[in-house]
């Protein structure tokens, strides 16, 4: 199978998104990158062109939560980059509250972030592949989706679940087609969201995560967690522990 050549990914401008634009970068891709902060964008697109000057870097101010912004700007990288092959849905917020404490607009906000505009960055980019008939749809979940949290995980725990499950709806309507999905489950990569390497056990460079999330892309795997160990073990322990224990762990 020849590679993805031009490869769309949704927060860009810092973290998880950023480094992949670089690790892409460096295997000679094609990039469109959009994010809310488009100064960093610009900068980010200034070194990837210093650095690998034989590829293509288009970037677009895009805020994920305004859904018609969602198609036009997909709809224009694909116009600069003459197609898409792989769109990354990566943007998303990692806030939220306990339930029932008075911060209903954190968790909404994470909800709608994490949910519905993912929704919207995928009606996008099917829509892109199916008038392609070709296409590589990308989205980030989280360890968290493999069960409900509790504390300022709940909402962002649902959140991931449910993009999961979206993901995985999108696949089945897809299966007899060229177009390709893949969940990707991280774990905890230390990144501007995460914010807490210092003190978050298991916690893995930004680096190292991202390597291994390039890995499982580049594979089109159905769903990879990330890094394997000790991801595939301990997601397995959190679908069958019991809830009580589960929610000493988070």
């Amino acid at each position: 199978m020849s590679p993805r050549r031009s490869i769309l990914i949704t927060g860009a401008s810092a973290g998880l998104g950023e480094r992949m634009a670089r690790d892409f970068a460096a295997m000679g891709r094609d990039l469109a990158l959009c994010a809310r902060r488009t100064d960093r964008l610009e900068r980010l697109r200034e070194e990837l062109l210093a650095a690998h000057p034989g590829i293509t870097v288009a970037v677009r101010a895009l805020d994920v939560n305004d859904h018609d912004a969602v198609f036009e700007v997909f709809r224009a990288f694909r116009s600069d980059l003459g197609s898409l092959d792989r769109v990354i849905v990566n943007a998303g917020l990692g806030k939220g509250q306990p339930i029932g404490t008075g911060r209903f607009d954190a968790n909404l906000q994470t909800a709608r972030t994490n949910f519905t505009a993912a929704l919207a960055q995928c009606e996008a980019a099917v829509e892109v592949f199916r008038e392609q008939n070709a296409g590589h749809l990308v989205v980030v979940s989280s360890m968290s989706a493999m069960r409900g949290l509790p504390r300022n995980l709940t909402a962002y725990a649902a959140s991931k679940a449910g993009v999961a499950a979206l993901a995985e709806g999108i696949r089945a309507e897809l299966l007899r087609t060229p177009i390709r999905v893949t969940t990707l489950f991280p774990g905890y990569i230390a990144s501007e969201m995460s914010g807490r390497s210092g003190r978050t056990p298991l916690m893995v460079s930004t680096e190292r995560g991202v390597r291994a999330m390039v890995r499982a892309i580049e594979a089109e795997r159905a769903q990879a967690k990330i890094p394997a160990w000790p991801w595939v073990p301990l997601g397995f322990a959190m679908r069958h522990l019991p809830l009580s224990v589960v929610s000493r762990m988070s």
